[in-house]
């Protein structure tokens, strides 16, 4: 039984991102929306919210919730910050098979050692996993309670385990973190034509850096750094210097302007 989500608000649009894995082609944005994080039996409504925005910070989007102690509630929507949108599109379960309905893949979070155990993977290994499914099909990854995590029951129910290969002395993970570095590796595992890019600017051409050089040669000799008849190595180095800065055409212009500043001073 699904209890419809409390009143939502519209999520931001996604741009599609293409990318080729072979002959593979994958809409991300879509990708990402397949994979569905569960939380089992959460005790503490504010772990929810934070699980939340751990989700939307990594571009993840569908939280489904077994049987949660409290929800909604004012601690959840507080720890979730800006990512009330996530939060509010939740949907409740009555049972952890009805919250797994229609995944192809399904990952357990636990790191306990069981007797019979399952195919177990490091969480970035299981993000590949999860990625290459959901190019088509649902996913989930499961998270148990705070207090003992999932139980065997609930583990066996999952076709891979997956363990955050934490200090072995002290493994014990707040819900809200192990979420984000679930989160944060399926990000990480994306193509990098999924991820932002650093904005693109005109790089300068040789003709322009050349420019460049010469005018520094110019305003070098009139100011008297440059001895142009027993230049030495400086016009070498300062040659290197602008070959290897790879300068961008905005990036000569501030160059060239302030030089010309330089030269109107000497006038």
């Amino acid at each position: 039984m699904i209890r419809k989500p409390y009143p939502c608000c519209e999520l931001p649009v996604h741009l599609p991102y293409f990318f080729s894995c072979a002959t593979l082609y994958v809409n991300c944005a879509d990708t990402l929306k397949n994979i569905r994080v569960v939380l089992t039996q959460t005790s503490h409504p504010g772990n929810i919210g934070a699980a939340a925005r751990a989700l939307k910070t990594m571009g993840l989007d569908t939280l489904a919730l077994v049987r949660p102690r409290q929800f909604p509630h004012p601690d959840a929507a507080a720890r979730a910050a800006g990512a009330l949108d996530v939060l509010q599109r939740a949907q409740v379960h009555e049972s952890l098979a009805a919250a797994l309905e229609g995944c192809t893949l399904t990952v357990a979070a636990t790191s306990r050692q069981r007797e019979l155990r399952h195919e177990t993977m490091t969480v970035r290994a299981a993000a590949r996993e999860l990625l290459a499914q959901a190019a088509s099909h649902p996913v989930a990854i499961v998270f148990g309670n705070e207090a003992s995590g999932l139980s065997s029951a609930e583990a066996s129910l999952c076709q891979i385990w997956a363990c955050i290969p934490a200090n072995p002395e002290y493994a014990s993970l707040n819900l809200a973190a192990a979420v984000q570095v679930f989160a944060y590796e399926l990000r990480m595992a994306l193509p990098d034509s999924a991820l932002p890019r650093a904005p693109e600017f005109e790089p300068a051409s040789h003709e322009q850096v050349e420019l460049l050089y010469q005018h520094f040669a110019k305003t070098m000799a009139h100011a008297g750094y440059l001895d142009p008849a027993n230049p030495k190595r400086l016009l070498p180095r300062l040659r290197r210097l602008l070959a290897r800065a790879r300068l961008e055409t905005e990036e000569v212009n501030i160059l060239r302007g302030f030089l010309k500043a330089v030269d109107k001073m000497r006038r």
